[in-house]
């Protein structure tokens, strides 16, 4: 409905006889019947009566292209409410030297996201990085101090942390993001400028696949990212390690970094290229990335055309200047995965829209055995491959 107040004429109610209402509620009830079949009937008799020149479309709408809005504002509070208990704040110190005598405090803050109902957390690592010491401050307030850090992910910006001796917290719930989509609305939480907490924004998948060269808030360390997703939900500093969520309140991304020359360009890590290492820090709390071993470039247009390529999306296993396209020993190398070869599925998951290699085999842990598809020589092939442990 159009929010535009309307004014209603008054209307004169006057007595009818008995055959007359009979006719009156008649056609009252046909009315109803022509309306009903109109305004739903998408199927047997839609198009019949949508199509007939006797019937008038009524207006539903004030705008001129005669659009309905849907005002989705109640689903993203919904699903802000079912992850909020799940995001907690990140306080962060560190001792530099600020001169040859003495040493000063640095502060820092992010958002991190409950991730087991006993204390372990997931966060950027540039937000714990080079601390002395963490805190975590839970959405209701209550804050634990000396909170120990896990370990990180070698090959991705995400670390662990863990909370001793708590039970019954609330672990958000994980959602798939090799079925994002470009356009889906989704909503970012984070602890806002380091001060406040919970902050909830709203946007949508702006693109997938983006890579980032990402410095920290110092500039004294860059850091490569791939693969990612784009959002223009607005993520501020402190937002780093909150979630990205979908409008069914699961967790679709880690945010991780914001363009500073453009505004709404924001950029989170795919859960699913999580998944596997938070496995086994939950098994067993340690730090273990499954790796393929291979160099590869994500084919684009500009490859295809560089490379002349057959397929429109994969990764070509590339050896370039300096380049080995196979790591030597690697789970590649004793698979059979050869140079020229282009990956186009792991496991049936199709490579490209659905995800890069290092997010799809980030899904995974080490020892587990994958089915890699690979076209060589205009020939599709399948390739066993049981994936190793990267330690950086």
């Amino acid at each position: 409905m159009s929010d535009k107040s309307q004014t209603i004429e008054p209307v004169t109610i006057k007595a009818v006889s008995k055959d007359v209402r009979r006719r009156q509620v008649l056609k009252y009830i046909l009315a109803i019947f022509l309306c009903f079949i109109a305004g739903v009937g998408g199927g047997v008799f839609g198009d019949k009566f949508l199509n007939s020149s006797s019937l008038t479309l009524i207006n539903r709408s004030a705008s001129s292209d005669n659009t309905i809005e849907v005002d989705d504002s109640d689903t993203i509070a919904a699903a802000a409410a079912k992850v909020s208990p799940s995001v907690v704040s990140i306080s962060t110190s560190n001792q530099v030297r600020s001169s040859y005598y003495s040493l000063s405090e640095l502060s820092g803050a992010g958002t991190g996201i409950i991730v087991s109902e006993d204390g372990f957390i997931m966060t950027n690592s540039h937000v714990v990085e080079n601390a002395n010491s963490v805190s975590v401050i839970m959405s209701d307030g209550t804050t634990y101090n000396n909170v120990k850090v896990i370990g990180s992910d070698p090959l991705n910006d995400i670390a662990f942390l863990k909370i001793s001796g708590v039970s019954g917290l609330t672990a958000a719930q994980l959602g798939d993001s090799s079925t994002v989509k470009i356009g889906q609305r989704v909503i970012a939480i984070g602890n806002a400028l380091g001060q406040y907490q919970n902050t909830v924004t709203s946007g949508i998948i702006s693109g997938k696949g983006r890579p980032v060269t990402a410095s920290s808030g110092n500039g004294q360390s860059t850091e490569t990212l791939t693969d990612l997703l784009q959002t223009d939900a607005a993520i501020n500093s402190g937002n780093s390690g909150g979630p990205l969520v979908n409008l069914s309140g699961q967790v679709i991304g880690i945010n991780t970094a914001v363009a500073t020359t453009a505004n709404g360009m924001g950029f989170a890590i795919p859960i699913n290229s999580t998944k596997g290492i938070l496995a086994g820090v939950l098994e067993n709390g340690t730090i273990a990335r499954a790796y393929l071993g291979v160099n590869y470039l994500t084919i684009t247009p500009d490859v295809v055309a560089e490379y002349n390529l057959s397929v429109t999306q994969g990764a070509y296993v590339y050896a370039g200047d300096n380049v080995n396209p196979i790591v030597s020993g690697s789970p590649a190398d004793k698979a059979g995965i050869k140079a020229g070869d282009i990956i186009t599925k792991i496991n049936d998951i199709t490579v490209g829209d659905q995800g890069g290699i290092a997010n799809l085999i980030g899904e995974y842990r080490p020892g587990n055995t994958v089915l890699i598809t690979v076209l060589r020589s205009g020939e599709t092939k399948t390739i066993k491959a049981t994936l190793g442990s990267y330690n950086g």
